[in-house]
């Protein structure tokens, strides 16, 4: 009986100190709540080094191709002179002193590029320009060396290409693509925000790729089809019609309609092939 009345005693007592557990958890959700609620007046309110910052696609328009540059090596250069043979540009908008978000930026772009197949420059060329106007061609070289010596693969080195320039043509293909920024006094850095765009050997924006990770996938089918076609086999061409962008995605996925009627096609190519060997054969008065 004493043993028993312990027992209870024990149960009694950690049911006490469960409940007391619970309330005190209970509390500190509750305070928690309370500290992290909005304060009246300020939910919805931007912070001021945010305001007008942003990118708003233009998707279908052009950017001027044949505004100048200078290169890592302080050569003048257009973004012309990188869709040769109709290969598409993937252009980034950055500077190369950011201390964040840009480094993120052109990390999650390398990131993809190193689970490509094939080289940088092989299908579409990397096109970095900075925004900037103080940057000049050793700090666009210095970083473009640190990246191709991640990227680790020689091979695709003359695929990368990183600007700077007076500011105005900047300024203006900034404008072009929507990427809106401002120079943040009290920070001594630029508010910005992050994408890669696809652009058309003709010059025009074909996909927006936000954010600092990329599918591999998603960014090669954007060049893909920047391209029109011009690059790539005739399977990558068919996985392109296969798939479709989703915009809230930020990626490829499967195009179901698409996708039955290429497999209907296919099967009506392999059905002639064998098809008409025999309708040739019956015609000509010969057995197969």
């Amino acid at each position: 009986m004493p043993v028993s009345l312990h027992k209870n005693q024990i149960a009694k007592r950690l049911v006490g100190l469960s409940l007391c557990l619970c309330a005190f958890l209970i509390s500190i959700n509750s305070q928690a709540r309370d500290f992290v609620k909005p304060r009246e007046g300020h939910a919805n309110e931007t912070p001021a080094q945010l305001v007008d910052i942003g990118i708003t696609p233009h998707l279908g328009e052009k950017i001027d191709l044949d505004a100048k540059y200078l290169d890592q090596d302080g050569k003048s250069v257009s973004l012309r002179e990188y869709t040769k043979d109709g290969k598409p540009i993937l252009l980034s908008l950055a500077y190369y002193s950011c201390p964040s978000l840009c480094s993120f930026h052109l990390n999650g772009l390398n990131a993809a590029f190193k689970q490509m197949h094939e080289p940088i420059g092989k299908e579409f060329n990397l096109v970095v320009v900075s925004i900037d106007p103080l940057e000049k061609p050793p700090v666009a070289r210095a970083k473009l060396d640190n990246y191709l010596k991640e990227y680790g693969r020689p091979e695709g080195a003359n695929g990368w290409h990183f600007l700077t320039g007076d500011g105005a043509n900047s300024s203006a293909l900034a404008k072009a693509v929507g990427f809106t920024y401002r120079w943040d006094e009290e920070q001594k850095q630029y508010a910005h925000a992050s994408a890669a765009y696809a652009i058309s050997p003709d010059g025009t924006i074909t996909r927006y790729m936000f954010g600092i990770v990329f599918d591999p996938k998603t960014v090669r089918l954007s060049m893909l089809e920047a391209s029109k076609g011009q690059v790539g086999t005739l399977i990558d061409k068919l996985i392109l019609y296969c798939f479709h962008y989703d915009p809230k995605a930020n990626q490829y996925t499967i195009a179901a309609f698409n996708m039955m009627r290429a497999g209907g096609v296919l099967m009506l190519l392999v059905l002639g092939a064998f098809l008409v060997p025999f309708w040739i054969r019956s015609r000509t008065g010969k057995r197969p």
